[in-house]
């Protein structure tokens, strides 16, 4: 049985910890102490039903102030597959944990209040999506109940989504529209009489029998070094493996690798995971590999097949999130973090910011600020192997980190 990942995504009160306890409870995924909970819970808030959206809201603040502040991960299945869910908050100050959350989703669910349309989060959440190539965009037009079901209301927001796709640049996600009630389940689980205009599925339904994505296995094969193993005891006297996990693709037993950026080649001679020898790794897999050939390799060096091999490169375009309250500075030296390698790199050229309140591109910029979204250029201080994101997520993607305080504050997406 396959998983499938979710990252909802929507502005503030638009009821995504709602549908999602909905869903859990709509599917049996509820255990009776945590139901018997709920109801506990809810009846302290004074209100006169089951408040579901307090199943994934863990956080004493979200449950005081009914938002979601961290970004929690439910999981749950059906019979036909699994699922695992990540509540994302829908604040602006919070835009970072919704680019965690959405890092490794399959499908990305963005919620739309009906009574208010597109609004600035909207936008923000698909360019997002948008930028981390999540394939599937579903759309739900939510509170329904609330605009009596109204299908020109429906209509009237779809036709403003699909004009707002199409000024974003770069990946196209597929996108799917639906109407629905967290609050009262309409359209969630089963089909709704209230929407007899709607002619597609119910929202468990399309997450049920969507395409799942590619496997990384299938990529091209990019294996970090994490560590040099150097027993130097009499029984290993002469052995030397290179330790790490595989990101992408496949490595079996004499297949021809060149090791990066030096550009030298050799054969894999063993691949060991503790005590067991492996013919062939895939992607996920840790594992310590020998080769033929004693090679000069450290921490954070690369490991490719020889006919797969990357363009290694120290200036690149990349699309930057910029995830702390001190402003990037055009110039400033910060230390880039790929894979196992790091390095020292500098935005030479802020190229633009987006606005997502006007759904723009702003240039001549020389800063960006706390949850800005721009493309900018880079320079490191040693070339690095790394793939477009597009084309490999797993080799595409880096943070930056400040040299002094040590703290990650930025994450970025090559775009090359």
């Amino acid at each position: 049985m396959d998983v499938l990942r979710i990252a909802t995504a929507g502005s503030v009160d638009d009821g995504k910890s709602t549908l999602i306890g909905r869903l859990l409870f709509e599917t049996n995924s509820i255990t009776k102490d945590k139901l018997e909970a709920l109801e506990k819970a809810s009846q302290r808030k004074g209100i006169g039903f089951l408040d579901l959206s307090l199943l994934t809201d863990g956080l004493i603040a979200e449950r005081e102030q009914g938002i979601t502040i961290d970004v929690a991960h439910i999981y749950f299945n059906t019979p036909k597959r699994k699922f695992i869910i990540a509540d994302t908050p829908g604040h602006v100050e919070y835009t970072r944990n919704m680019i965690t959350g959405a890092s490794k989703a399959n499908v990305s669910l963005i919620l739309i209040d009906a009574r208010h349309g597109i609004v600035e989060q909207t936008y923000r959440h698909f360019l997002i999506a948008s930028l981390l190539c999540v394939p599937t965009v579903v759309v739900c037009i939510n509170k329904m109940d609330l605009v009596a079901f109204s299908e020109k209301i429906f209509n009237n927001i779809q036709a403003d989504f699909e004009n707002l796709a199409t000024s974003v640049d770069g990946f196209k996600p597929q996108l799917i529209f639906i109407p629905i009630s967290s609050l009262l389940g309409d359209n969630l689980t089963s089909l709704s009489l209230q929407t007899p205009w709607y002619t597609g599925h119910s929202l468990l339904h399309i997450l049920e029998h969507i395409q799942a994505v590619e496997p990384v296995s299938k990529k091209e094969s990019r294996l970090p070094i994490q560590y040099v193993i150097r027993p130097r005891n009499e029984r290993f006297h002469d052995f030397r493996g290179y330790a790490g996990r595989l990101l992408s693709g496949r490595l079996a037993v004499g297949d021809p690798v060149t090791v990066l950026p030096s550009g030298r080649s050799t054969r894999i001679n063993k691949l060991l995971q503790y005590t067991h020898e492996l013919q062939e790794a895939v992607a996920g897999q840790s594992f310590t590999l020998t080769l033929e050939d004693d090679l000069d390799i450290s921490r954070g060096d690369m490991l490719v097949k020889s006919d797969e091999v990357p363009k290694v490169i120290s200036e690149f375009k990349s699309d930057v999130c910029w995830l702390h309250q001190q402003p990037l500075l055009t110039n400033k030296t910060y230390l880039l973090q790929h894979g196992t390698s790091r390095t020292k790199a500098k935005v030479t050229h802020i190229q633009y910011v987006v606005d997502p309140i006007f759904q723009r591109k702003i240039e001549s910029r020389e800063t960006l600020g706390m949850n800005d979204i721009a493309r900018v250029i880079l320079r490191t201080a040693k070339p690095l192997p790394i793939d477009p994101y597009r084309v490999n997520k797993a080799n595409g993607s880096f943070i930056l980190i400040d040299e002094t305080t040590n703290q990650t504050v930025g994450v970025g997406l090559n775009a090359l």
